[in-house]
């Protein structure tokens, strides 16, 4: 099995004497909680603790002051991955020849453990990894203590090596500790001893800008994970207890003086048997310029919208409830806010035609938009008003809704009709005026056609008589200079009527005009 070691998470090594059993053999014994004096060690308590240990879980290798391996269990062979004692080597000189020692802060010791035992230093919680030279990949993490007796005198007379496999363990934190650094998602580990930051990802130091040495060792309350988080004290009473941390929104502090705006959440969790919290965090920053951008960009359109001079509404995309009117809009049909918004157009009445209004809708609702359509209003008075209408979807505050503007066009739509009025009835004598004249008018008249000549299939007789009645020709006229009765006149001008979509002579004295009549 592969372990690789990593930098200390657990309490330091701690030179207070050691644990014992009640089975350690009488004499002064060092490791324990004091000194006990009693008789020195003898052949026959040794064979009796050697029995008694035999069988442990832990590992226990026993040296002599001289620096021989005596003895171990078979948790201890097994633990270096041998069969035999002889496998471990008969003195410490061997042991160390055979097996390759790293302490877990990855430094090559000074002196091997098993060193430090032969000289009697009592010791706990030495956590260091371990490969055997001759089989590379044989590799074991163990957790290291010593157990040292000693005579009256002080001299040690029996010494101990009692160790722990905590290879799985170790390999476990080893996987965390990858997938921690992996993950993209900001996050740090707290010891909860000392509430101090002892593991910080990349995605950590890339959202606050900090190096890692500005943050490993300092406090929660120095790097304030927690600025500015709505029920900040709840939270620091959750991390004081140990306990999870709902998520919430907070602000994280750059070295620059800046925030940065995140959502955090804390999970307690256990490093090397060390009680940690794991607080991980969420970028709302992108969210945050974003909600800046659109806070802006509406209220510019609030302005725009308020000032504008053409009238114009906001209205529900789904029901078309108004739910804002301009100024200009007040101003022009004379409906104020408090009389429209929160009701439907069709409610406001609006449109003098429900017909032409739930087509203007439809045409809205199938396209998106709908682009100069002419209709008439009716204002605050009861007052019909023409008006040219366009409407656009849009999205106002995440919804959907539609901006409608009213271009209101009465009076020119007057002017027209009395032009064309003015004309219908000049033109029943069609000489008097010139042919480009007519043309003109007839574009007035009839804006949409300009540019845009259809010829219908006319018989050449009906061409005659078009030609006759644009050069001003009466019935009479046209029947003596075609040789034709006055009622056979008359059945080739309705015909014609028909062709060209008219129903009075004049019209007909337009549409030839407009169409190269009378032909030179």
């Amino acid at each position: 099995m592969k372990a690789k070691v990593t930098p200390p998470l657990a309490a330091p090594e701690e030179r207070s004497p050691a644990v014992h059993d009640d089975g350690a053999p009488r004499g002064r014994i060092e490791g324990g909680h004091g000194r006990e004096k009693g008789p020195v060690a003898t052949d026959a308590n040794r064979s009796e603790l050697r029995q008694l240990v035999a069988g442990m879980s832990e590992g226990v290798i026993l040296v002599e002051p001289d620096q021989r391996i005596a003895w171990a269990n078979d948790a201890a062979l097994a633990m270096h991955g041998v069969a035999a004692l002889s496998d471990l080597g008969n003195t410490v000189d061997a042991y160390r020849a055979r097996f390759s020692l790293r302490y877990r802060n990855n430094q090559a010791p000074g002196r091997y453990p098993i060193e430090r035992v032969v000289d009697g230093e009592t010791f706990r919680d030495v956590v260091v990894e371990v490969r055997h030279a001759d089989r590379p990949g044989v590799d074991f993490v163990h957790s290291l203590r010593s157990l040292v007796v000693t005579d009256a005198g002080g001299r040690p007379t029996f010494l101990a090596l009692i160790i722990k496999d905590i290879s799985a363990q170790f390999e476990a934190e080893e996987r965390f500790e990858s997938a921690f650094n992996a993950n993209p998602a900001p996050a740090v580990i707290v010891r909860l001893s000392d509430l101090r930051l002892v593991r910080v990802n990349t995605g950590f130091l890339e959202i606050t800008g900090y190096t890692r040495d500005k943050l490993v060792g300092r406090s929660v309350y120095e790097v304030d994970l927690l600025a500015e988080a709505h029920g900040r004290e709840r939270a620091l009473e959750h991390l004081n207890a140990g306990e999870p941390i709902p998520h919430r929104e907070a602000l994280l502090k750059r070295p620059d003086g800046g925030t940065h705006a995140v959502i955090v959440a804390g999970q307690p969790i256990a490093m090397a048997d060390v009680a940690c919290m794991l607080f991980t965090f969420a970028d709302l920053e992108p969210r945050r310029i974003a909600e800046t951008a659109l806070r802006q960009s509406e209220e510019r359109f609030a302005k725009a919208f308020r000032l504008t001079p053409v009238p114009t509404v906001l209205t529900q995309a789904c029901d078309h409830e108004l739910t804002a009117v301009n100024e200009a809009f007040v101003r022009v049909f004379g409906r104020t806010g408090k009389e429209t918004v929160g009701r439907t157009v069709a409610e406001t009445g609006l449109w003098v035609d429900d017909v032409a209004r739930e087509r203007f809708e439809a045409t809205l609702e199938r396209e998106g938009s709908a682009l100069g359509i002419e209709t008439c209003v009716r204002d605050g008075g009861g007052a019909s008003l023409d008006c040219l209408v366009s409407a656009e979807r849009i999205v106002i505050n995440g919804e959907d809704a539609v901006l409608m503007v009213l271009q209101d066009i009465t009076e020119r739509k007057r002017s027209e009709r009395e032009l064309y009025s003015a004309i219908e009835t000049v033109m029943t004598d069609a000489s008097w005026f010139s042919r480009g004249l007519v043309e003109k008018l007839s574009v007035l008249r009839n804006p949409g056609e300009a540019g845009k000549p259809a010829m219908p299939d006319l018989t050449s007789r009906e061409r005659q008589v078009l030609n006759l009645i644009c050069r001003g020709d009466s019935d009479k006229a046209i029947g003596q200079a075609l040789a034709l009765s006055g009622s056979t006149v008359r059945n080739h001008a309705a015909a014609l009527y028909r062709k060209i979509g008219v129903n009075r002579r004049t019209q007909a004295v337009v549409w030839g005009r407009d169409h190269g009549f009378p032909a030179t």
